[in-house]
């Protein structure tokens, strides 16, 4: 594709049902790739597979609270350089859909959204409202300024903004979705700005506005789709912004596929009908950390670690027969003969070799609690974001009375999980809103009741976005238990120092017993890997200092991707914490397991 020039236009624009670059007749080919998702030292490999797969242009989302995950200022080193993403996606000769949101849905952590905004009392978000209108204007203040010198008006690569995203599955103001384009505007945003909705009339009508070229969201019924677009839009290109080529995968759910032959076939129906198509996703990634989302069903479904998403670029950059299905495709519409494949992209992934690492026992989960300083006291109990805890875990203690003989115990407003203890013996697991109270026995005095909650994800879709996290409160026999002190456990700001502390912090577990292990690995040179944890039950994987992301045997997901950017050369140290059983060992893939 010949590169951008600078010039004074928007590089994109529609007319009479067609698409044009720069004034000559274009069809994109693009896909998904979400730098917050890649380990920046593959960057430039995941976006040279996308070129050489046939697209045309990169489609990223920003995900505000990976820059921002307190009220302090942004972030853009390191991982989280965008720019720099950007300029790599350039030197691969594709343009860039950039979507600011600034919510993005992804199925990550709350939409995109930090939680220090979420959990501002009174906040509503997605709305007009003054507050949160003047946090969104503060961070884009931020973040434009390093996005409009890389537009193609500039000579960069970014040709268009989407503003907001699929704002019709959620509600209906269209001023809501003005303001949100004349904030991009007046930030100096001068290519073709455009948003994206689900494809038919119901969610059109509820996010499509005149001021913005409209685009779709599918995964089949392509060319109904473009007679709603002839219909509703006359004179736009369609464009599927997400064609959901695959899907991603909850806790205990079944894994999904979705074959190479059925994905490329809806594609082309879109393809054939002379619209455009954006691969969702083309290569997924990880949710690293604790950053995958989680959506809500009558109960919640949190997300998986691993964002593969039966991608056509596997999560460990393998090409899939996907892969070689839409670069086929593609080239049918690149309008020129796409080189062939590098052996360097054909060659098989190098890993390390498979074998088992032995773990040795660290601090029982008990132990560890009862050590943790207690930060804050109050008559009820307080929530993750009362605390300025975004992600991770918060320990709930009280010493209430308890009634002599057998006593109830349940938890209201319970978001997500929690773990139960009577003076350090365990009760019990409450999950959710809607649980079974557990069954207990008391002595008709005082007892230390430790009440462990796990953050599971935060809801990124839908009305309950932005739901808090934590408990309510803690009914003893239907009597509400008061005089609470709290600790927090921020998993993913641990360093290296402090989870080594911790593993040493308390008596050594059970050799089944939930609570700290540690595995150590001697390599001369990093390779990727796939890690599985047999026999431990659910918890949270650090790699040198980097929490990889949660584990959990309920599956679907088996193993967890390790990048071998995260390795190094010598002594690898590998943390896990468990929250129910322990394993006695580590073991390294060369697959996946992904369900």
């Amino acid at each position: 594709m010949p590169p951008l020039s600078q010039t004074p236009g928007p590089a994109l624009h529609t007319a009479d049902g067609q698409l044009f670059r720069h004034g000559q007749p274009h069809r994109l080919l693009g896909g998904a790739i979400h730098y917050f998702r890649v380990h920046p030292s593959q960057w430039a490999d995941r976006l040279a597979r996308l070129a050489a797969m046939g697209a045309n242009t990169l489609d990223t989302y920003i995900a505000w609270n990976f820059h921002q995950p307190t009220r302090s200022a942004a972030d853009f080193s390191g991982w989280r350089d965008l720019p720099r993403f950007i300029e790599l996606a350039a030197e691969q000769g594709l343009d860039v859909l950039v979507r600011p949101g600034p919510y993005i849905c992804a199925e990550w952590d709350n939409g995109g959204f930090p939680a220090w905004l979420s959990g501002t009392p009174g906040i509503q978000l997605r709305s007009r409202q003054d507050q949160y209108q003047r946090a969104v204007e503060h961070w884009f203040d931020r973040l434009l300024p390093l996005l409009t010198p890389l537009q193609a008006s500039n000579g960069g690569p970014i040709v268009a903004f989407q503003a907001e995203n699929e704002y019709g599955s959620f509600g209906d103001d269209a001023e809501y979705m003005r303001w949100t384009r004349q904030a991009l505007l007046e930030r100096g945003v001068t290519e073709l700005i455009f948003s994206a909705d689900g494809a038919n009339d119901f969610y059109l009508d509820g996010g499509a506005i005149p001021e913005l070229l409209a685009t779709g969201t599918l995964g089949s019924r392509g060319a109904e789709a473009i007679e709603t677009w002839k219909r509703r839009r006359p004179g736009e290109h369609f464009i599927a912004a997400e064609f959901w080529n695959g899907w991603f995968d909850h806790w205990g759910e079944e894994h999904h596929h979705r074959s190479a032959s059925e994905a490329t076939a809806e594609a082309a129906e879109i393809l054939d009908g002379g619209g455009s198509v954006c691969l969702y996703i083309a290569h997924g990634g990880t949710n690293f950390g604790l950053n995958a989302g989680a959506n809500f069903d009558r109960v919640l479904q949190p997300t998986v670690t691993s964002y593969d998403s039966d991608a056509p670029i596997a999560e460990d950059g393998a090409l899939t027969e996907k892969f070689h299905a839409m670069r086929e495709l593609f080239g049918r519409f690149a309008g020129q003969e796409l080189p062939e494949l590098s052996p360097e992209l054909l060659a098989p992934n190098q890993v390390l070799p498979a074998g088992e690492l032995p773990v040795i026992a660290g601090a029982a989960l008990p132990e560890l609690l009862r050590e943790l300083p207690l930060t804050s006291s109050s008559p009820a109990p307080l929530s993750f974001e009362q605390l300025d805890c975004a992600q991770g875990l918060v320990l709930y203690r009280a010493e209430p009375i308890l009634p002599a003989g057998k006593f109830t115990l349940r938890i209201s407003g319970l978001h997500d999980r929690a773990y139960v203890w009577l003076d350090g013996i365990p009760m019990g697991c409450l999950a959710g809103t809607e649980h079974e109270p557990l069954e207990l026995e008391g002595r008709g005095e005082a007892a230390v009741l430790e009440v462990l909650v796990e953050n599971q994800g935060r809801i990124n879709y839908g009305h309950l976005l932005g739901q808090g996290k934590g408990l309510s409160g803690v009914l003893i026999n239907q009597r509400l238990t008061s005089g609470w002190q709290h600790a927090t456990l921020p998993l993913a700001e641990w360093d290296e120092a402090q989870l080594e502390a911790l593993h040493h912090s308390g008596t050594p577990r059970e050799p089944e017993g939930p609570g700290f292990s540690r595995a150590e690995l001697e390599l001369d040179e990093p390779r990727d890997s796939h890690l599985e944890l047999p026999g431990f039950g659910k918890g949270f994987l650090w790699v040198n200092g980097f929490l990889l992301g949660r584990y959990w045997q309920l599956g679907p997901q088996k193993s967890l991707y390790l990048p071998a950017g995260l390795l190094r050369s010598g002594l690898n140290v590998f943390t896990v914490l468990e929250l129910e059983h322990s394993g006695s060992q580590l073991r390294l893939l060369e697959q996946p397991e992904l369900g």
